[in-house]
């Protein structure tokens, strides 16, 4: 099959889904190998250049989405009011659930000390972070990891792309004053997408 028409059934099933369609169906689909289809999404990405959309590859899936630049002239034309930035505890739960997943609600608590239902329910309804099954300990606790769209909101493709956490402790007074991070920043801007 010509290239042009494989990149067409790609970004046909990708627009069609609306959500990331991982590379084994998309392989199974178009009876293609994985490497075949990796250069297929390269050369649609390619084709895609210098138009409103682009192609992800979040974890093992791919998806068809807006570039950013256009988030404003989206949000306004389809619904405003439905994105609302995460508050500084949200950005605390995602951060405990992204660098220690699966985990459990205790211990985003224990981490945080305070109650963290209501921000967990909330990343949850927003499609952050989901269930991950029970732990296998008494009461058969619920485990949370985060999600595609998480991957997609932050711009990375896998979790290994996460920025390192630091240990270094401060040596002198710390500084009262801090400046919103680069990663806070972008991912309130790409909600607002």
């Amino acid at each position: 099959m010509e290239l042009r028409e494989l990149e067409n059934r790609v970004e046909a099933v990708l627009f069609a889904s609306g959500d990331a369609v991982e590379e084994d169906k998309l392989c199974e689909a178009l009876e293609i190998p994985p490497k075949d289809l990796e250069r297929v999404v390269f050369s649609l990405g390619d084709r895609l250049e210098g138009t409103a959309f682009t192609v992800l590859k979040l974890g093992s899936a791919y998806q068809l989405c807006t570039r950013p630049q256009y988030g404003p002239v989206i949000q306004k034309a389809l619904d405003a009011s439905r994105n609302v930035q995460l508050s500084q505890a949200a950005m605390e739960v995602l951060a405990i659930v992204a660098y220690n997943q699966p985990v459990t609600k205790s211990f985003v608590e224990q981490v945080r000390g305070v109650d963290s239902s209501g921000v967990m329910a909330n990343l949850a309804a927003k499609a952050l972070i989901e269930e991950a099954g029970r732990l296998d300990l008494p009461g058969r606790p619920l485990s949370y990891r985060t999600t595609a769209n998480f991957l997609r909101c932050f711009g990375l493709e896998s979790l290994e792309d996460l920025p390192p956490i630091s240990h270094d402790l401060p040596q002198e007074e710390p500084d009262l004053h801090v400046e919103e991070d680069e990663f806070q920043t972008e991912f309130a801007s790409a909600l607002k997408d």
